[in-house]
Formats: structure tokens, sequence, C-alpha cells
């Protein structure tokens, strides 16, 4: 029975297949195409690993292109959905207005991206609590735009980008807010994502290590865990 009543709470993670060129590309052109890659995939792991083990949501893999749906470069036991096609946004709206595997589109639902490597289930149990006195939450990333987006979906289901958006702009998170005039909307924890090299550097701690197992020397070769 605890198990039924925690899974009313679901955690989307959108994800890419991970293949060169079409990978973390804005990285690639930092580091080359072979390290961003490497990045993807070991964060990739790390990340989804860390937060599909806890109890308190399902986890549901949210997955772009669609023919990836049954890759064997995500965790076996974790469902999966394709991405609608569209910007953005409408992948994030569809993501967040799907029902669960399992069951109706009821309860909050919160979505993140794939690369982010500071976030940890606080993260996420802290989002969960602030849709419980709020209709929408964003967390905040260093660039202005945002890492997470939760809903509440409850008693109605909430249009989350209703106009046009300047995406990956220092404006982003400000223009999305700016939209949703008569809303609680709260505000999580500031992560960073991983878009540039300098975001890399910014990085500390097992995260730091992880890119830098990643990273080419300066003589071409990869340096070693």
């Amino acid at each position: 029975m605890a198990r039924t009543t925690t899974w009313r709470r679901r955690l989307v993670i959108m994800v890419r297949e991970p293949v060169a060129g079409r990978t973390k590309t804005r990285l690639a052109r930092d580091i080359g195409q072979a390290a961003a890659l490497r990045f993807y995939r070991a964060n990739l792991r790390a990340v989804t690993r860390r937060l599909a083990n806890d109890p308190r949501w399902q986890t549901v893999l949210s997955v772009e292109p669609a023919r990836a749906i049954r890759s064997r470069a995500f965790l076996d036991f974790l469902p999966r959905s394709p991405q609608v096609p569209g910007d953005i946004g409408q992948r994030m709206q569809a993501a967040l207005a799907a029902p669960l595997p399992a069951g109706p589109a009821t309860g909050p639902v919160v979505l993140i991206g794939s690369d982010i490597p500071a976030v940890r289930p606080a993260h996420i149990a802290d989002a969960f609590r602030l849709l419980g006195r709020n209709d929408l939450v964003f967390g905040p990333s260093a660039d202005g735009g945002f890492w997470l987006v939760g809903m509440r979906r409850s008693p109605r289901m909430i249009e989350a980008f209703p106009a046009p958006v300047s995406w990956s702009s220092p404006d982003t998170l400000a223009e999305c807010m700016d939209a949703l005039p008569g809303l609680r909307i709260g505000l999580a924890a500031t992560l960073s994502d991983t878009d540039a090299a300098a975001d890399l550097d910014r990085l500390g701690g097992a995260a730091g290590r992880l890119v830098s197992s990643s990273r080419p020397r300066a003589d071409g070769c990869f340096r070693r865990p």
C-alpha cells in the first residue's frame, strides 16, 4: 500500500540516446565529441541510478529520439516513454501531462534533464515539498534557464509554457514565469547543467572527478579515472 501511495509522485528524466555528434553538441565543440559523449554516458548512468532508487517516487525516462525507446544505453529497469515532436517546451509539457505507466495523470510530477551532475534525491524531495503549496516549481540554473520544472496537476492540468520562450538564453526562466500570472510558483535550489567547458570547470568533488576522466589532455589522450 505504501508503494502505491508513493508512486503518485513521478520523476521524469529527459534523456537523449548517447550518439557521437548528436549528444551534448555544444559541449563537444569545447572538449571534442569523444570526451563529451563519454561524459554524457557516465553522468547519465550516475544520475539515473542515484535518483531512480529512491522509493519516494517513480522514475520514468522520457527518451529522444523515439526510436531509442529500447536502447541499451539506459537502465533497463526504468519505465520509458518517447518524447513528442516539437520544441523543448512542447516536449516538456507533454511529459509533465502524460499519465503514469500504470495509472492516470494524477499526482505531482517533477521533470529534470539528464546533465545535472550535482542533483541529489534531496533536491527532488524538496521540489515535491514545494508542490504541496505551489502550482508549479522551477529549479533555476546559473545561466538564466532552469534545470527542473514541476507541476502539481491538481485540481487541474496547467499549461506551463503558454507563450513563446527564448530557449537557451539568460532570460529563459524570467520569460517562463512572466507568462504565468496568477499562479503560485516556487523556486527550488539553483544548480547548473553542463553545456560548455566552463560549466565543467565549475564542478567539484565527485562530479569534477567524473568530468576530468572524460576530458582530453593536451596531447590528445584521455585522462583515466
